[in-house]
């Protein structure tokens, strides 16, 4: 166990630090901030240093180094054990920094918003990722918090152990923040070689979210999970079991097809990847037919894919026949009505 004593708290996203606050102030942990944070912090009214008041120096070059001081990294990164570490602290007057909660330059949320290349690099973060991954480090004696989602997790591990931390909890949210910083820094390194036209740099980095875990991977007995680039992914389930790692390959094997159709007609069977009928005939219900009529046999179990709003008429024929996944650009009430009712 650690006990938490002191906290720098320096964050992009500002919101939900009342309750954190709150059980900070209940273990008399002494909270230390910079620039924006601070005034939050205090607007809160909650007692904060300021850390230029801290460090004894200035924020400089328009914010750029704030928290970049010998007493910042000495206070994470020391050894709490280790006598030479110790004899050096006291030496230079420096104090331990118990808990780190960063959050970074919204990088990601600029490249959505602008263009412009200066204002892109100003919102490449600095001095949060290096306190995070010295805080991370430093493991064995310092707690570090990188998500809002995580202010929950800290504030009940602070209840059960009566203002300490775990070893278990510490190494956990190193764990998290080493990926933090890793994922931050690809979509940086990511920005440049696009902006560079550089298709094949030396070192490529891939950063992936995680969307959700799977039912299952390519067979029953096997993992897996579906990672994406984009926040989103433009599907949306309306109704049914979770899907599996086959279901997600023949869908996006569907979609790809389907974008190239003519808009809203078309229709699309694949099974195991591959499509085993295709038809754009104008009618949309002669269109799944067609489809159908290419392999029946093979379609069983597989999944269809409708470039169009399916209606009342399609769903009686659609289901007649076992399919995984039903795509479409939509779907009436009635349709769905009959489909949701369809054994799956």
């Amino acid at each position: 166990m650690r006990k938490i004593r002191s906290a720098l708290i320096s964050v992009s996203d500002k919101s939900n630090l009342k309750p954190l606050l709150e059980t900070l102030k209940r273990n008399n942990v002494k909270l230390i901030s910079s620039g924006g944070t601070f005034k939050i912090i205090k607007k809160l009214k909650f007692e904060c240093l300021e850390i230029s008041n801290f460090t004894g120096s200035n924020e400089i070059l328009n914010g750029r180094v704030k928290t970049l001081h010998p007493k910042i990294y000495a206070g994470i990164l020391n050894k709490r054990k280790n006598r030479t570490h110790l004899k050096e602290m006291k030496l230079e007057n420096f104090e331990n920094i118990d808990l780190v909660i960063v959050n970074f330059y919204p990088f990601e949320k600029t490249l959505e918003k602008t263009k412009d290349q200066k204002k892109i690099v100003e919102k490449i973060d600095i001095g949060g990722p290096a306190m995070v991954r010295a805080a991370a480090k430093n493991f064995n004696d310092v707690t570090v918090i990188t998500a809002i989602n995580q202010y929950s997790e800290l504030i009940n591990e602070l209840k059960v152990n009566k203002g300490c931390t775990s070893s278990k909890f510490r190494k956990k949210m190193s764990r998290i923040a080493f990926s933090e910083t890793a994922f931050y820094d690809s979509v940086i390194s990511n920005y440049f070689n696009i902006v560079s036209n550089k298709q094949f740099p030396e070192k490529k980095v891939i950063h992936a979210k995680l969307v959700e875990r799977l039912r299952y991977g390519e067979n029953p007995h096997q993992e897996s999970a579906l990672y994406s680039q984009n926040n989103n992914l433009n599907i949306k389930k309306i109704h049914g079991k979770s899907l599996s790692y086959n279901n997600y390959n023949d869908i996006f094997s569907a979609l790809n097809i389907t974008k190239s159709f003519p808009k809203n007609k078309g229709t699309v069977i694949i099974k195991h990847a591959n499509p085993c009928g295709v038809s754009i005939l104008d009618k949309n219900i002669n269109s799944y037919k067609s489809a159908l009529a290419c392999d029946p046999i093979s379609a069983f179990g597989g999944i269809v894919a409708c470039n169009f709003k399916i209606t009342k008429s399609l769903a009686q024929e659609l289901k007649k026949i076992f399919f995984e996944v039903i795509i479409a650009n939509g779907f009436d009430k009635n349709a769905l009505k009959i489909l949701k009712i369809k054994k799956i």
